[in-house]
């Protein structure tokens, strides 16, 4: 008996050695959420995913001029309803707000331990940086069409989902794969995505995984791991890394100020579906770049046509309000969303409400980061309060 309970100890313990610290990656990951976590979590990320990789601040930072301003005191909602803006920031868990006009900061703030040195997670923000550089990579001859099937670059996916989908159905949330996404359901791809992310499955033998449930281009349905595939596209046709591609063509050329990182899986490559951590005036930068068309200081940093591309919808299924054409109320471009009514602004979007919101009418910029515990049970509601406060914002510097 001696015998056995000393095998046993033995395979607790080689047990506990290999799979120990990946248990409790994936106890953390269980808890990311928590009301009494989140805050902290969101901008300590390193600390609960076991690979990242860095991008370095710009050696040649570009600061934002300031100005004063005043938020709204209230905003109406999609209903109609009147609400108070301060109070819908602190019910939505606001961790930091960046409001900029004509390239000057009119309002900066932080809460929750947030200030702005922060790096806080992006979440699906990540997809719009990403299509800045599918743009770049487009424009720079390394891919020769958005319509090229994906397996031209990325042969090993014959006979997977994702065979027969172009480019661009990746780029328009529209390639027919199978996917849940709702994070509040334990049982979602997108939550065993997370499970297995913590267990050390690279993104790449997930991806293979998913199947094929409509056909390509006629369906409008959030997969997150299609700007998965988006950015192993990038790593392929440069031979470069996703931060490393992400530094040369846009971080070292407009100036952000602060070091980033991104997440990476096992085998060191990027995620890119929402991995990116970095500062909100960084953020705010971004958003500038696509005011201005791709253009910073005089120089073409994301081709013109590729910005107006992003957010002008083409085809019926990625409208908003497309009705059966979509899973979706706002309309979707090129990883970016446009809620519509009128379709003149844009955003880039992250669960738990993450935005860079841009209005070119009235030449604002908003980018708010949050970590909004109640996101899963109020996701369209928030999402629309949202578009809602920032249209609100947005008239009020116009005044």
């Amino acid at each position: 008996m001696k015998y056995f309970f000393g095998l046993l100890v033995l395979v607790i313990a080689v047990i506990s050695f290999t799979y120990g610290p990946n248990l409790i990656r994936l106890n953390s990951m269980l808890n990311l959420y928590n009301e009494d976590k989140i805050s902290y979590n969101f901008i300590n990320m390193k600390e609960i995913f076991p690979y990242t990789s860095p991008i370095k601040a710009s050696d040649t930072p570009y600061i934002f001029e300031t100005a004063e301003f005043e938020l709204p005191e209230s905003f109406k909602n999609s209903e109609g309803l009147e609400l108070n803006m301060k109070d819908e920031l602190t019910y939505y868990n606001t961790d930091g707000l960046i409001i900029l006009k004509d390239g000057v900061m009119l309002y900066e703030n932080y809460w929750n331990g947030n200030d702005i040195s922060s790096q806080h997670i992006s979440w699906s923000v990540a997809k719009s940086f990403l299509s800045a550089l599918v743009g770049i990579a487009l424009n720079d001859g390394l891919i020769e069409s958005i319509n090229d099937p994906i397996t031209k670059y990325l042969d090993d996916f014959y006979g997977t989902g994702y065979e027969g989908v172009s480019i661009k159905d990746l780029l328009q949330m529209s390639s027919g794969v199978r996917f849940n996404e709702d994070y509040g359901d334990p049982e979602s791809d997108i939550n065993k995505f997370g499970e297995a992310v913590a267990l050390g499955t690279p993104f790449r033998k997930f991806a293979k995984t998913l199947e094929r449930e409509r056909e390509p281009g006629t369906y409008n349905h959030y997969v997150s791991i299609n700007s998965e595939m988006l950015g192993m596209l990038i790593m392929e046709v440069t031979g470069k890394t996703l931060e490393d591609y992400l530094y040369e063509k846009i971080w070292s050329q407009i100036g952000m100020e602060s070091d980033a990182y991104y997440i990476t899986d096992s085998v060191g490559n990027a995620m890119a579906l929402g991995g990116l951590n970095a500062t909100l005036r960084d953020y705010a930068k971004f958003g500038q770049l696509y005011l201005n068309k791709g253009m910073w200081e005089g120089k073409q940093i994301v081709p013109s046509e590729w910005v107006e591309a992003s957010y002008f919808l083409d085809a019926p299924h990625v409208q908003p309000m497309a009705g059966e054409l979509s899973a979706n109320t706002w309309g979707y471009g090129y990883q970016w969303w446009v809620p519509g009514f009128p379709a003149t602004d844009y955003t880039a979007a992250g669960v738990y409400n993450q935005y860079i919101y841009i209005d070119p009418v009235s030449n604002v910029v908003i980018a708010k980061t949050s970590s909004n515990y109640r996101f899963t049970s109020e996701r369209q509601k928030s999402k629309d309060a949202h578009i809602a406060m920032f249209r609100a914002i947005a008239r009020e510097t116009t005044k």
